[in-house]
């Protein structure tokens, strides 16, 4: 079974007490987390913490990503990695500078979003929507992306589909949320900062997935490797948000557990409230426990092994040329 993750709202200390963590709010309330069964921690509030109190966390291998101001992501503290290859950031290296090897690895990554897409919209096909033509859209984008021969016409291929796929949250999604179109940075309205909200808890679900494995989390096959980026983490979370993001964005909305009242509007754009954060963590958190049949490894799995199962199949791909299975949704 996975260990959970744990959201920490509260402002204050995180410190270390012996073997566990300790924090310390401004309310002068204590909390005692058991860090051994924890696989990463998530600070939203304003805390501080020391070099022992990381310590524990790499002695334990608890992955904490950090949260600023008004809930933007920051950033992930790491710990030190209990899987070690040279030979596995060689041949990745390898497999991103090698035209047809990277562009195979993009290729799949991008038709498993595409499908993913497609996956959602015709689950509400099926229930009264009218979605034949972002349907078909999206098939022949998929389809498309076989004739690309660079990365840049891979990218505005996703780009044309997922355009397309967000057409369709207008109509899936009860008023007054309206996505309109995909605004970021600040998020504009109410979908739009669920959309970032719950893209960004996916992608930390990558960084945590990848630091399992011997990958270099920074070389990406989609994503351009730069600065300040786990380039890998933005391409396998593309395939992940119609998974999550998107579906815990219909559930909470259509079944009114968020209302416009768990967003503030302000200078910096429309952002979800922390009470709003903490309805939507508890759908995020609940769905990551939820399990399917796989039908490749004859058992039961949840939605984050599926990420790490993903990733997995990456590594090998890279060290041994075995087809690697981009996630396709199939249930």
């Amino acid at each position: 079974m996975t260990k959970p993750n744990h959201h920490i709202f509260a402002d204050g200390q995180l410190r270390r007490d012996e073997d566990t963590l300790r924090i310390d709010t401004v309310d002068d309330e204590i909390q005692y987390l058991q860090i051994e069964n924890l696989d990463a921690i998530y600070l939203h509030g304003q805390i501080d913490f020391n070099t022992r109190s990381v310590g524990l966390l790499n002695d334990h291998g608890v992955t904490m990503h950090i949260f600023g101001w008004n809930d933007v992501y920051q950033g992930s503290y790491v710990p030190k990695r209990t899987h070690i290859s040279g030979e596995t950031i060689v041949k990745q290296v390898r497999a991103y500078d090698t035209h047809q090897r990277r562009m195979k690895i993009a290729r799949s990554i991008l038709s498993a979003a595409i499908h993913n897409m497609r996956a959602n919209t015709r689950y509400y096909n099926r229930r009264g929507y009218d979605f034949d033509a972002t349907i078909e859209r999206l098939t022949e984008q998929q389809e498309v992306l076989g004739d690309e021969d660079n990365i840049n016409s891979l990218r505005g291929v996703e780009a044309t589909a997922r355009k397309a796929y967000y057409r369709c949250f207008d109509k899936i999604l009860k008023d007054p949320f309206k996505l309109s179109k995909r605004e970021y940075n600040p998020p504009t309205n109410e979908a739009n900062a669920l959309v970032s909200f719950l893209n960004s808890m996916v992608y930390t679900a990558c960084v945590s997935a990848i630091r399992k494995t011997a990958l270099d989390p920074t070389v990406g096959f989609i994503h351009e490797p730069g600065e300040r980026r786990f380039t890998l983490s933005l391409d396998i979370a593309d395939i992940f948000k119609p998974i999550l993001a998107d579906r815990i964005i219909f559930r909470v909305v259509n079944r009114q557990q968020v209302s416009t009242n768990d967003f503030e509007s302000n200078l910096d754009g429309c952002l979800l409230t922390e009470d709003g954060r903490m309805t939507v963590l508890k759908e995020y958190e609940q769905m990551l426990d939820q399990t399917v049949d796989h039908p490749r490894l004859n058992r039961k799995v949840s939605y984050k092994t599926l990420i790490q199962t993903d990733v997995y199949s990456l590594k090998k791909h890279i060290l041994t040329g075995e087809e690697y299975h981009a996630t396709e949704r199939w249930w």
